[in-house]
């Protein structure tokens, strides 16, 4: 069965094609295509580059002029089955599609097939997920005109973290926000649930005796406190700017600052979410970047600003760590992932040197350059800390599989169709 994953960002959107043949396990499967696209800028829409690959070692490299996002979309969707990266056909040889969804809010406890009043509901909480939400819209309504009654599921990023205690969930302003509907939601769902699975296996334990914290960070951050293999806490809430700095975004800061700007400074709504969403966080502190790459190597560069950013940055992540212990009752396994958690050794290190309260050890030499997917932590210690690709397109074409109607089930086509075109 060829399944489609579109996973769609604020500033980038990345498609997949997977060719499933049977019911998918735990270990992650190599997409049979792949492709991204990179705007100029959140606001710059009419210029895009375009990259595409396939399983057979092909690569196109495109920059495109493009009058909207649908349209950017919709080219990099045709070069699926035509120009020199094509893996298919036609679009009718696509089985069925999944979307990363940001919000689903109180809704959606797991992933849904998408149907007018499911793309109703996605549309009410884009006021939450503005930047996520509507292009996440942009991509099914694109794969409508593309591919027709192509059947295509929402699996939402807040779904692994709506079993969360109300004493997690609920903020501590007047219980009528609690009736609004404003609550924790967290985010990063898809990953944090994705690593737990695929953490259980690794270490060869059962998922229910683990108690587990995740660490999904990248240019977006979040921690999740996993307990039999549910989400019990997470440091974003209910949208994706409280808790931890990240690479533009501010994290949680006092609230009484804001207020103070507004008064002192006369700022708008617009221009505070501009300021704690685009110009804080690694970008604001350190003035250099909002990459942690970037970061480290101006740091070590002796650039005292990028050294501030990335101190703060492990203080907050220790912190985060800290009180999700603290909400477990105790640490099994601590998970890296995402580009950060994923490619940074230095934040690993820093990070981990202050945990060795709780028994975390790290191994100097596998933490430096580990294989995903990897234990990196030393012999003898009790809690493994584990370096765990981020695997959120085939979480969904997992999803995609569970939920494919008979129909697309009855359609599988054998990977041998990839060599003949």
């Amino acid at each position: 069965m060829n399944i489609l994953v579109l996973n769609s960002g604020s500033s980038s959107q990345k498609a997949a094609v997977y060719c499933i043949e049977k019911p998918p396990g735990d270990d992650p499967q190599e997409p049979v295509w792949q492709g991204r696209i990179e705007w100029d800028g959140t606001l710059r829409r009419d210029r895009a580059q375009i990259e595409v690959s396939n399983l057979r070692g092909a690569r196109v490299n495109n920059r495109v002029e493009a009058e909207s996002r649908k349209q950017a979309t919709s080219q990099l969707l045709a070069s699926i089955w035509s120009g020199a990266a094509a893996v298919l056909r036609s679009p009718e040889e696509i089985a069925i599609a999944g979307h990363r969804v940001v919000n689903g809010g109180r809704e959606f406890r797991e992933s849904a097939i998408i149907t007018p009043a499911v793309k109703g509901a996605i549309e009410r909480m884009a006021a939450l997920a503005p930047l996520h939400n509507r292009a996440e819209l942009d991509g099914i309504e694109t794969l409508e005109l593309k591919c027709g009654n192509l059947p295509q599921v929402a699996v939402f990023d807040t779904a692994f973290h709506s079993r969360m205690p109300d004493a997690a969930a609920i903020y501590p302003g007047p219980y009528e926000w609690t009736e609004q509907g404003i609550r924790r939601f967290g985010f990063h769902g898809i990953n944090h649930q994705y690593c737990t699975q695929r953490a259980a296996r690794m270490l060869r334990r059962e998922l229910a005796r683990l108690r587990m914290i995740t660490c999904h960070l990248g240019n977006g951050c979040s921690l999740a406190a996993i307990r039999d293999g549910h989400s019990i806490d997470t440091t974003m809430g209910f949208t994706p700017l409280e808790g931890l700095m990240m690479g533009t975004r501010s994290g949680s800061v006092d609230p009484g600052i804001l207020t103070h700007l507004m008064r002192r400074a006369n700022l708008s709504g617009e221009q505070i979410d501009e300021l704690l969403n685009h110009q804080s966080g690694l970008l604001g502190i350190s003035g250099v970047s909002g990459d942690m790459r970037e970061i480290v190597a101006a740091m070590k560069q002796g650039h005292a600003r990028a050294k501030l950013a990335f101190d703060i940055f492990v203080h907050r992540l220790k912190a985060g760590i800290g009180a999700m212990a603290a909400a477990l009752g105790g640490v099994d396994a601590l998970i890296f992932s995402a580009g950060i958690g994923e490619n940074s050794p230095e934040v690993r290190a820093a990070t981990c040197a202050a945990l060795e309260f709780l028994d975390v050890k790290l191994d100097a030499k596998k933490n430096e350059n580990p294989i995903l997917d990897a234990d990196v932590s030393a012999g003898g210690a009790r809690v493994r800390v584990l370096v765990i690709r981020a695997q959120e397109d085939w979480a969904i074409a997992r999803e995609c599989w569970r939920l494919a109607p008979a129909k697309a089930r009855s359609e599988r086509r054998s990977s041998e169709s990839y060599g003949k075109n």
